[in-house]
């Protein structure tokens, strides 16, 4: 068997200003932490959010325009580096990974990590090769060495999706919250509406995109706004702008509705929040609704596949209304204005914590700690 090395890849292919991301670097501050030293494989490494990941982490550039292209370069770089475990954590990244780990003929151990439901994912698709997804995946993910689902709504969804046997994906949740997250949100915040608490600011963040379904939001606001002044800011940057845009120009909330676009901080946007709302048709585990619950903020959330439930207890620590249906979100949304959140117990966020993530995905790397480190650098891999 061929020897590998005491270093954890990821697996990216570009790093975005995404949750993935976010995920991936707090994950990696921690392993370094450990003394394990780390790798970031990107297809292309130029990007203005790489600022996330610790200094010691080396940037492995295999220097291809597209995904696709990328196989070649992560099959020479799993034989000559030999990483001790490559963790993916995109679907189609997941495919390639493994198709890389089968083709290199190393013994790193490939983990493949799952953020959304694949049915969802799939039955959304717009390509031909997303509808036939779940076919890849009987064919690809039993070659893993370890399938690992954000929640357990997006675990049951892949074992049923992919014909893959439940008992072999393990559920870890996200790391969502840890002290740079938290110390984040005491930054301030230019945004005119959030430095004064004479007006509810309700707040929504995610991709401007049709999963997380924002018209509903912005129809939920205009009930709420019906009943008492409030404003509503959406984060984030996506495809459906143009749309969010006509609907609030057709509602007449031009003056209260605001989408400032991608903000690198969204937490000291929650943290100065009245409400937040994730307004999402489907999920796999929404960590803005960690991070806004974990920042001591009311939430309120469809009920959607699969997070919001799990996350809230059933509805236990906030509201839960059906998926598209405005008129509900903005009751919860009323309820909470009128003074009646539903409260979190600390003790609850603790399984979304970074040290019980940690620990978690150290045992299905197979990584048992070491002290060492090594130089920041970035290769190419040619």
């Amino acid at each position: 068997m061929s020897e590998t090395s005491d270093r954890i890849a990821f697996f990216i292919g570009s790093f975005g200003g995404g949750g993935i991301e976010r995920i991936t670097a707090h994950l990696a501050h921690s392993f370094v932490k450990l003394g394990i030293n780390i790798d970031l494989v990107l297809n292309r490494s130029e990007s203005p959010h790489l600022w996330r990941m610790p200094a010691e982490t080396r940037i492995i550039d295999l220097k291809t325009s597209r995904l696709s292209m990328s196989l070649p370069g992560l099959v020479r770089y799993l034989h000559q580096e030999r990483p001790a475990a490559l963790l993916a954590a995109d679907h189609y990244l997941n495919e390639m990974a493994l198709l890389a780990g089968r083709l290199s003929g190393t013994a790193t151990r490939v983990i493949v990590a799952e953020h959304n439901q694949l049915s969802k994912t799939t039955r959304n698709a717009n390509k031909l090769k997303g509808r036939l997804t779940p076919i890849f995946t009987r064919f690809l993910y039993p070659w893993a060495d370890g399938i690992v689902a954000v929640s357990d709504g997006v675990a049951k969804d892949l074992a049923h999706t992919a014909s893959l046997p439940l008992e072999k994906i393990q559920t870890i949740y996200n790391p969502v919250i840890n002290s740079d997250m938290l110390a984040s949100a005491q930054e301030p915040v230019e945004h005119p509406w959030f430095n004064s608490q004479d007006i509810p600011v309700l707040l929504g963040v995610g991709k401007l995109e049709a999963q997380k379904d924002f018209p509903n939001l912005i129809r939920a606001f205009a009930r709420v706004r019906q009943a008492r002044q409030s404003r509503l800011v959406i984060l984030g940057w996506g495809p459906d702008r143009p749309q969010l845009e006509a609907l609030i120009r057709e509602l007449g909330l031009e003056a209260d509705v605001d989408l400032p676009g991608y903000v690198q901080n969204p937490y000291a946007y929650m943290a100065r929040a009245s409400v937040f709302v994730l307004s999402s048709a489907w999920e796999g585990l929404p960590t803005v609704l960690i991070e806004a619950m974990a920042l001591g903020k009311p939430v309120v959330s469809t009920d959607c596949e699969s997070g919001p439930f799990e996350i809230l207890a059933g509805g236990k620590y906030g509201y839960l209304t059906p998926v598209g249906d405005s008129e509900a979100l903005a009751e919860g949304i009323n309820q909470v204005l009128l003074g009646n959140p539903r409260a979190v117990d600390p003790s609850w966020l603790e399984q979304f914590g970074l040290e019980m993530a940690t620990q978690k995905y150290l045992h299905v790397l197979g990584i048992e700690p070491s002290v060492s480190s090594s130089p920041q650098m970035t290769r190419s891999l040619s």
